[in-house]
């Protein structure tokens, strides 16, 4: 599932948007595609694995454990929420704006920093690290402290903009990552209510990054600097955790019906 990392994907011959049962991809659709779509999904489902999604997908319940881990764990939470936190209050209190970056850039590279020596997975802390490094810098660029949002709008834009093309094509992204989760690979596509299913699991993912640009782009507009920290804040785990959650029901409850293959 997105997590915070999604990829776009690429696709031919495809059903009609507005056919949500989509095209079973048989013989209309092409090999390349398919191929495609396989390569896509497995890395897809790679990345999934190691954010922690597989323990998930293949739980008998959502203890609090594995639902733990699939948001990254305790410390992942951390890196995710702290930094975006000391900026909403530094910039508050002050309205000093490097201030505020450096706190919030400063708390980030030290999250990296002591992954980096407890030799843990870093992938997520630094590509965050870069992510809030380069913002800043934009930021400070502009003088614009509203500037420093930028990013995130882009990115959930980009996001959005892949699920809803994967679904217009025909090749829904989480029915890609749940495919490969569940070791169905692209089974899935031969089953009306999977494939259904997994289009409006998509356009779900796709409504919670477009609600976000939603909020926060008129907030942007009006230079509402504490309002745009605030829901970013508010619009990040608080919306991804009950959406994985469901979408962890949804997928087992298909899959209870239908064995996962060994």
């Amino acid at each position: 599932m997105p997590g915070h990392d999604e990829d776009s994907t690429t696709a031919g011959q495809a059903a009609p948007a507005s056919n949500l049962d989509g095209d079973p991809g048989g013989d209309k659709g092409s090999a390349d595609t398919g191929e495609t779509a396989a390569v896509v999904g497995a890395a897809l489902a790679d990345a999934a694995r190691k954010a922690g999604l597989d323990s998930l997908a293949r739980a008998d319940r959502p203890n609090g454990y594995v639902l733990l881990e699939a948001m990254g764990g305790i410390r992942g939470i951390i890196e995710a929420v702290v930094p975006g936190l000391l900026f909403l209050v530094v910039y508050t209190v002050s309205k000093n704006l490097p201030l505020s970056l450096g706190v919030s850039v400063g708390v980030a590279a030290v999250l990296t920093v002591a992954r980096l020596v407890q030799k843990t997975p870093v992938a997520s802390a630094v590509g965050g690290l870069i992510g809030a490094v380069a913002s800043a810098v934009f930021a400070l660029m502009t003088n614009r402290p509203e500037d420093n949002f930028v990013l995130g709008f882009v990115t959930n834009g980009a996001y959005g903009a892949a699920l809803l093309i994967s679904v217009l094509v025909g090749w829904p992204l989480i029915g890609l990552v749940a495919g490969y989760l569940m070791s169905d690979s692209t089974a899935w596509k031969k089953d009306a209510v999977k494939r259904r299913t997994f289009m409006i699991l998509t356009l779900c993912w796709a409504g919670m990054f477009i609600a976000r640009l939603a909020v926060q782009l008129p907030l942007y507009a009006a230079g509402n600097v504490e309002w745009l920290a605030a829901t970013k804040l508010l619009m990040g785990l608080p919306l991804y955790a009950p959406l994985l959650i469901l979408t962890w029901l949804v997928v087992r409850a298909l899959y209870r019906t239908s064995p996962v293959r060994p």
